[in-house]
């Protein structure tokens, strides 16, 4: 496959349509998260609890990636829980921990919400090479690291103590 002729664009041009995309994905996670009765929040900790697949997170590794307190985890957790997303289970190597796991049926309903989406963005990949869907993936990987990065050494030296 050939690649399509691209408009030039500066490195401030790619922020400005990243800071685009960002908002926008901002919103359309809020109208997804409303269709399936959750919050924002709450999406994202089901989120990482899918991502976890069957490494199942603790509330701690929840509240850590979401930079939220163990006591605002707790009410996501009950939340997720109440609306039939995840289940607690004991860890088997500290009872007094619990571990999350994502419930099948919940998994299959927030797949349904997000699949035509996925679909239009294979549609936009196919219009690119293999190169630079490599160039793509690899930009997106290392945006991702540094803004965590940068959102760990910003955020109270990585801390979520303090703030719900």
């Amino acid at each position: 496959m050939e690649g399509k002729p691209r408009p030039a664009a500066s490195a401030s041009d790619a922020i400005s349509a990243m800071d685009d995309l960002i908002a926008t994905s901002i919103v359309g996670q809020q109208e997804f998260a409303r269709n399936l009765g959750l919050s924002v929040t709450d999406l994202i900790c089901f989120a990482y609890v899918l991502e976890a697949g069957d490494s199942l997170l603790t509330a701690g590794d929840l509240a850590g990636r979401a930079h939220v307190t163990t006591g605002a985890v707790t009410g996501i957790l009950n939340r997720l829980e109440r609306g039939g997303f995840v289940t607690r289970r004991p860890d088997p190597a500290d009872r007094r921990r619990v571990r999350v796991a994502a419930v099948p049926a919940a998994a299959e309903r927030v797949r349904a919400v997000y699949e035509p989406y996925y679909a239009h963005l294979a549609q936009l990949f196919a219009d690119y090479t293999p190169d630079e869907v490599a160039v793509l993936a690899d930009w997106f990987t290392r945006a991702g690291a540094l803004a965590r990065a940068y959102l760990e050494a910003s955020c109270e030296g990585g801390s979520s103590a303090g703030r719900g």
